[in-house]
């Protein structure tokens, strides 16, 4: 039997199965989204499929930090944008 995959929330800090949770990737091109299928190649950091954790992502710019590059303020409204459109 295997052993889940354990992926922490950059947001919140907690540990989850990473079939539970959001990656954001940035590819060798330096673009950043959200990766709803969580196997888009790149640097990847993982948010919980949480409205509250996204809202703190964007409002603390935490995703320059996990994916070590410079993130401007339209990445953070294209992923908070992104995640609302998954929801509907």
């Amino acid at each position: 039997m295997k052993k889940p995959v354990v992926r922490t929330c950059i947001a919140c800090r907690k540990e989850k199965e990473k079939k539970q949770m959001l990656r954001i990737v940035r590819d060798k091109d330096g673009n950043i989204s959200l990766d709803f299928t969580g196997k888009a190649s790149g640097r990847g950091a993982y948010i919980c499929d949480d409205p509250a954790c996204i809202e703190k992502c964007v409002k603390n710019k935490l995703i320059g930090r996990a994916l070590d590059a410079p993130v401007s303020d339209e990445v953070y409204e294209y992923i908070a944008k992104e995640y609302a459109k998954s929801k509907n």
